[in-house]
């Protein structure tokens, strides 16, 4: 599969090095421009090559939005339709800027990329794991100590195969159901950033 990251920085460079060791093909962009991936793209090796955004977009088989969650409109909407996209985005208005919507709890940051593509099926994933831990927590399969991480998507195939490739870097998953669910391992949660099993995690998700 070629995955398309629509931001190359530490999560994304992460996920980009899980994916090429697990037999992937990635495209990383950023918003700087193709020279400023060199250095990136020639560390990662053979299977690594870096575009545009909309060409990360368009050629993926399955997109990884991967930037600060304030600059979701950036995201090209077109290359994404019929795709699903992993959206690894938090909302922190310190950063961000408010968003009274989101404030309100009427919707969630995910949501919101959602409604910008709207024809994707986004799935809320790697959000609630420091990009350091995704590197290096990964375990085989059955491993009673093995990390669990928590999904979220409107679209159960669109789930599955989100669950399918965590599962191939070395995760347990957490199926929490529809996007709006996501709301449940955002940052300031019990779920949010915590080394848990799945049965842990899943009692942490209880809780909000």
């Amino acid at each position: 599969m070629d995955i398309g990251l629509v931001g190359s920085g530490h999560i994304g460079a992460t996920l980009a090095r899980l994916a090429l060791n697990t037999g992937h093909t990635v495209i990383l962009s950023n918003s700087r421009g193709l020279d400023t991936l060199a250095n990136l793209v020639a560390g990662l090796g053979p299977g690594a090559r870096a575009g545009t955004s909309a060409q990360a977009a368009g050629e993926g088989d399955l997109v990884v939005v991967t930037i600060p969650f304030g600059r979701y409109p950036e995201v090209p909407v077109e290359p994404t339709a019929g795709k699903i996209v992993i959206d690894t985005n938090n909302y922190y208005p310190s950063r961000d800027g408010h968003f009274s919507e989101i404030d309100d709890g009427g919707t969630t940051s995910s949501e919101l990329l959602a409604a910008h593509l709207p024809d994707a099926q986004v799935v809320k994933a790697f959000n609630a794991i420091y990009y350091a831990n995704l590197a290096d927590e990964g375990l085989p399969a059955g491993h009673p100590e093995r990390r669990a991480l928590p999904i979220a998507g409107d679209d159960a195939t669109a789930r599955k195969t989100v669950a399918d490739l965590i599962d191939s870097f070395g995760f347990d998953v957490v199926d929490v159901g529809p996007l709006h669910e996501g709301r449940r391992f955002q940052p300031d949660t019990p779920a949010y950033n915590r080394r848990l099993t799945a049965a842990h995690l899943r009692q942490a998700l209880e809780e909000v």
